[in-house]
């Protein structure tokens, strides 16, 4: 039997795991969806869904991963075999597998125009930008590969395929070599230039009243279930539970190893990054400089209008604004960097450990699938690519897998089972209490969401409710209807979902199940 990575120490697997947490949810969508739904009130639903489904959530796909580990398995469907017993449950781990790559598709998209931007502040063009206020139409022109580099190539495509070389060429040098070592040295920097900013932010004049808009609670909010809703959601974007890589990064501990501390160090460091920093920067920074009678339209422009359009605003009239744009989008290039290769490494472990190829092999062909659907997603951006990888990768997939987690976790391994892996080798004693939340709460908070969200949001986009049959896009030259577009899109992804089920068939049906690595 093949020898599986571990990974080289304790600190190296939180740093991971933390970092695959800490991305551009912390930074950008939090701080708008509090200053949207109740300021200092968010964080009651916010905490209350960070202890019972964030946590809980955090523990299950630890102790999990760390299971399927024992047995050589490293991506979900492998790991709900082995974790139940039972034939149909790795059938279910294929969202585990599908649904991060989906989020990757877009995910290193965006994470790329990150990348262009450093280059743009450090260049001086983003301040000069400021200056004629054309920086929304910077940013336009950049997507939709309007701004050219080198003789005329698309700056947005020279961008995405650097990023896209970085990110395969950490994940080519494996769990130690490259997650690992990338981890220790991105953590630090993200918190160090957070904490640069954060401290700029302080010594503003006037800051206490941008502080105070954006902590006041206003109770009333906690009225209306739509802000609990969005607090359930932001647990679910920002903790990087329900995608299947705090699975995979689990399974490369070692079988005695604590997974309750270090489940909660990561998450931790997951809400210092969000509440404290992320939460004391974009907004109290604007309202300081625009006023709170502008700040409500600032919060509407949206999570890419608030970072790729407001922020170099704000900091462009600060001293040292090219300074400080190039710090912020540094740090946010960081902080994709180390998401974007946690949501890749559960389909290279599904090749290695299931399929049974080689390290090289598997990295190679994700690597190219991913070239080509990513290519489909950049030149497709106006026909809704983006939208529609983000909702059935970043949103549906999410919440469906973490509700299948905390089922099996609870209620086919068995909460007596679950909780017994849970503490072992664990080094802090876990109240007792979360015991009743991980078989009750947590399952049962989840289906609601997954039902309230349905009814809410997830049913309108999925008949196309706000698309107009007649609307067109044009795409490489080509013209055709936006609907066609999308629902020829749908049918791929689909289709992904299926092949990755026949995979799986075929394998098991080849390879019986490994035995308890010793």
């Amino acid at each position: 039997m093949k020898q599986r990575e571990y990974w080289s120490s304790k600190l190296g697997v939180i740093l991971a795991v933390a970092g695959s947490a800490i991305g551009l949810g912390n930074f950008l969508r939090f701080p708008v969806k509090a200053a949207t739904y109740g300021g200092g009130a968010f964080l009651i639903p916010y905490l209350i869904a960070f202890v019972v489904l964030g946590i809980p959530l955090a523990w299950v796909e630890w102790t999990l991963g760390r299971y399927g580990g024992k047995h050589s398995y490293g991506s979900a469907p492998g790991i709900f075999h082995v974790v139940t017993g039972k034939p149909w449950a790795k059938y279910l781990g294929s969202l585990g597998v599908i649904g991060p790559l989906l989020i990757y598709f877009y995910y290193i998209y965006i994470e790329s125009w990150l990348l262009g931007f450093s280059w743009y502040a450090l260049t001086g063009e983003l301040m000069s930008a400021v200056h004629k206020s054309t920086v929304s139409e910077l940013f336009g022109n950049y997507i939709t590969l309007k701004t050219t580099l080198f003789e005329g190539m698309p700056a947005a495509l020279f961008f995405f395929i650097l990023t896209f070389i970085i990110n395969f060429g950490i994940i080519g040098f494996g769990i130690r070599r490259g997650i690992e070592q990338i981890n220790k040295i991105a953590l630090p920097l993200i918190f160090f230039l957070g904490i640069l900013l954060f401290i700029r932010v302080l010594t503003i004049p006037g800051i206490n009243r941008g502080l105070g808009f954006m902590w006041n609670p206003d109770f009333s909010s906690l009225l209306k279930p739509k802000v609990w809703l969005e607090a359930s959601g932001q647990i679910f974007f920002t903790m990087s539970v329900g995608i299947g890589a705090i699975l995979t990064y689990a399974s490369y501990i070692r079988k005695d190893q604590d997974v309750a501390l270090s489940s909660l160090s990561s998450c931790a460091a997951n809400g210092f990054a969000e509440v404290v920093i992320g939460g004391t920067i974009i907004i109290p920074l604007a309202i300081v400089l625009f006023g709170v009678d502008n700040v409500e339209q600032i919060a509407k422009v949206g999570t890419f209008g608030l970072g790729f359009n407001t922020m170099p605003a704000l900091f462009g009239k600060m001293p040292l604004g090219s300074l400080l744009q190039f710090i912020w989008f540094t740090l946010l290039f960081f902080a994709g960097i180390t998401s974007s290769i946690s949501i890749i490494q559960p389909a290279v472990s599904f090749l290695e450990d299931e399929v049974g190829w080689k390290h090289g092999k598997s990295v190679l062909t994700i690597a190219g699938l991913s070239l080509v659907v990513c290519l489909v997603a950049v030149f497709g951006l106006s026909g809704g690519s983006i939208d529609e990888l983000d909702f059935w990768g970043g949103t549906f997939s999410l919440v469906v897998f973490g509700t299948i987690e905390a089922i099996l976790f609870a209620w086919v391994l068995g909460i007596d089972k679950g909780w017994e892996e849970l503490n072992t080798g664990s080094h802090i004693r876990i109240p007792r209490i979360f015991r009743f939340v991980l078989k009750y709460v947590t399952p049962v908070y989840l289906i609601i969401i997954l039902i309230a969200w349905m009814i809410t949001d997830g049913w309108g986009f999925i008949v196309l409710k706000g698309v107009n049959p007649s609307d067109t896009v044009t795409i490489l030259s080509l013209t055709i209807k936006k609907v066609v577009f999308i629902t020829s899109f749908r049918l791929f992804l689909l289709a992904l979902l299926i092949a990755a089920n026949v995979i799986i068939f075929k394998v098991w049906k080849k390879r019986p199940l490994k035995p308890l690595v010793k």
